[in-house]
């Protein structure tokens, strides 16, 4: 077996869980402490700290959305600290969800899904911002048979606009069907 790192292709690394301080993933308070300490601030260093050793693993890829409440600005933070990786990263992101959680453990909603033209518009220009870049994925987040993103012709023209820019657009799906 070699010492060398995981091929970039074979992993990449999900921001998720340390975007906003409450996230459905199991072990979480053994992974990120008390909920007490899950400031901002706290899980800004925390996700720094992630990039950092995904890096130096060879993992090249990392995962994105606007419903993980501040991992695009985390992201985005890493990367103004650390321009020279940029060209090396392929970041992948997803819109559709707002995260609606305001940096709450105990809030009722945490996200709102939205599948129109008018959150890509909204939501496209808030990812720009907050990577200081365009994606090189950017993904319909979530979509379900009921999701009304496919027939939008609307939306169907705006995302083709990203495919003209570069910018690989796809989806995520859930749910059993």
């Amino acid at each position: 077996m070699s010492d060398d790192p995981v091929p970039s292709a074979a992993l990449g690394l999900g921001l998720a869980a340390v975007g906003r301080p409450a996230y459905i993933t199991v072990g979480r308070d053994g992974d990120l402490g008390d909920p007490g300490d899950r400031t901002i601030d706290a899980m800004r260093a925390r996700s720094h700290e992630l990039l950092d050793a995904a890096w130096q693993l060879g993992i090249r890829y990392v995962d994105a959305a606007r419903s993980y409440g501040h991992a695009e600005e985390f992201l985005g933070a890493w990367l103004r600290l650390h321009p020279d990786r940029a060209a090396e990263l392929t970041i992948g992101s997803k819109w559709g969800y707002a995260y609606v959680g305001d940096w709450r453990m105990d809030a009722a909603v945490h996200e709102r899904k939205e599948h129109s033209v008018e959150m890509f518009r909204r939501q496209w220009p808030e990812t720009l911002a907050a990577l200081g870049r365009a994606p090189d994925y950017y993904l319909v987040h979530s979509v379900t048979p009921e999701s009304p993103a496919l027939a939008d012709a609307d939306l169907l023209e705006e995302l083709r606009g990203l495919v003209d820019t570069g910018v690989r657009v796809g989806l995520s799906t859930s749910g059993p069907h």
